[in-house]
C-alpha cells in the first residue's frame, strides 16, 4: 500500500519577497478574518498586508531573511520518515509548498494521513489548514484519515517536560523556586472563543496537565502561568498579555515555553527570543529564557509516527 502523512502548519516567508504572499494569503482566509464578503474581506486584507509589509520584513531580516518553519519541518519528515519508512511530507497554508501543489502528487497513493502541527484546535489553525487540504484531496479516490489536536498525550507532553527540563538543567533547585514558568500562546480575538471555538479551553487544559506533570517529576517553579501574545489589531483580545505578564512580575525570573507551537516561527525566535528578552533585560530580570519548539527533535518524529497509527 503506498501510503503518505502530510503534515500541515500555517508557513512563513521562504524569503523577503514572500512576506507579502504570507500577509496576503492569512488574512484572505475567512478562518482568520471573519469577514463574509470576500470583496471586503480582500480589501482589509490588502490594507493590512500594506501597513504590516515593512515591519515584518524587519522581523524576517533578523531571522536570516526568512521564516525556519519550513526547513525544521523539511527535516522533521525526512527523520519521520526514516524512522518509520513511510513518507512523510508537509503543506503549508499561507506559503509554499501550498496543499494544492503538495498533495498533487500523491494522487496514486491509496491512503493520505493529514496531521496538522498544532497542539490545540482553532478555527484558525486545524479547522483551516483540514479545509485547505480536503479541498485540494476532492479528486482523491483513496483513503484519507485526518488526524486532530494532541495536547492531552501523554508521550507529546513528555516531550515538552524534557525541553523544559533541558532548560533549568543548570539551575539550583532554589533558582528554580524563585522562578516563573510562563506558558505563552498565540492569543486570538476573544469574539472567536466566545463564538464557540475550543482553543482557550484547550490551552487551559493543556496548562492544566503541565503543572501536574511537572509537579509529579520533583520540579517546584515559584508558578506556573499561562499567557498569551501577538495581540494584532484594536479589537479585545484573550488576555493575559505575555508583555504585561513580565512588567509585572516581582521574581524578575522567567522561563517562557511557546506552548501553542510545534515548530519554531517568527512569535517564538523573534517575538520571545528577541523581542521580549530586551524587554526582561530593560527590567533587570535576573534569569529569562526561552525553551525551543519540539521542532525536529528525533522525539517528536517518533510521537507523529504514533500518533499517525503507523
Amino acid at each position: 500500500m503506498k501510503r503518505v502523512v502530510i503534515l500541515l502548519n500555517m508557513g512563513g516567508p521562504n524569503s523577503l519577497d514572500e512576506v507579502s504572499v504570507f500577509l496576503k494569503n492569512m488574512f484572505n482566509d475567512p478562518c482568520i478574518l471573519g469577514i463574509k464578503s470576500k470583496i471586503l474581506r480582500s480589501f482589509v486584507a490588502w490594507m493590512i498586508t500594506t501597513s504590516r509589509k515593512k515591519a515584518s520584513a524587519e522581523i524576517y531580516k533578523a531571522l536570516g531573511g526568512k521564516s525556519p518553519i519550513n526547513d525544521i519541518t523539511d527535516s522533521l519528515c525526512k527523520k519521520a520518515t526514516n524512522f518509520s519508512n513511510t513518507e512523510f511530507d508537509f503543506a503549508m497554508r499561507y506559503t509554499p509548498p501550498f496543499a494544492k501543489d503538495q498533495l498533487a502528487k500523491y494522487k496514486s497513493y491509496d491512503e493520505i494521513v493529514l496531521v496538522p502541527l498544532y497542539p490545540h484546535y482553532s478555527i484558525t489553525t486545524i479547522h483551516s489548514s483540514m479545509l485547505d487540504a480536503k479541498e485540494a484531496l476532492k479528486d482523491f479516490k483513496g483513503k484519507v484519515r485526518e488526524i486532530s489536536y494532541f495536547y492531552d498525550k501523554r508521550e507529546y507532553n513528555e516531550i515538552v517536560l524534557n525541553l523544559i527540563k533541558e532548560k533549568i538543567s543548570a539551575l539550583s533547585k532554589d533558582e528554580i523556586a524563585k522562578t516563573s514558568l510562563i506558558l505563552s500562546a498565540h492569543s486570538l480575538p476573544e469574539k472567536i472563543i466566545t463564538k464557540g471555538d475550543p482553543y482557550k479551553n484547550h490551552l487551559e487544559e493543556h496548562a492544566k496537565i503541565l503543572k501536574e506533570l511537572i509537579i509529579e517529576n520533583g520540579i517546584n517553579f515559584k508558578e506556573v502561568l499561562l499567557t498569551y501574545q501577538s495581540k494584532l489589531g484594536p479589537v479585545k483580545w484573550v488576555e493575559p498579555f505575555t508583555d504585561i505578564t513580565l512588567k509585572n512580575l516581582e521574581s524578575k525570573r522567567a522561563l517562557l515555553f511557546p506552548i501553542a507551537f510545534c515548530i519554531d516561527n517568527s512569535e517564538t525566535d523573534y517575538e520571545l527570543s528577541i523581542e521580549y528578552k530586551e524587554l526582561a533585560k530593560g527590567l533587570n530580570f535576573e534569569y529569562f529564557d526561552v525553551c525551543k519548539c519540539p521542532n525536529d527533535s528525533d522525539e517528536f518524529a517518533k510521537f507523529l509516527i504514533n500518533l499517525a497509527g503507523i
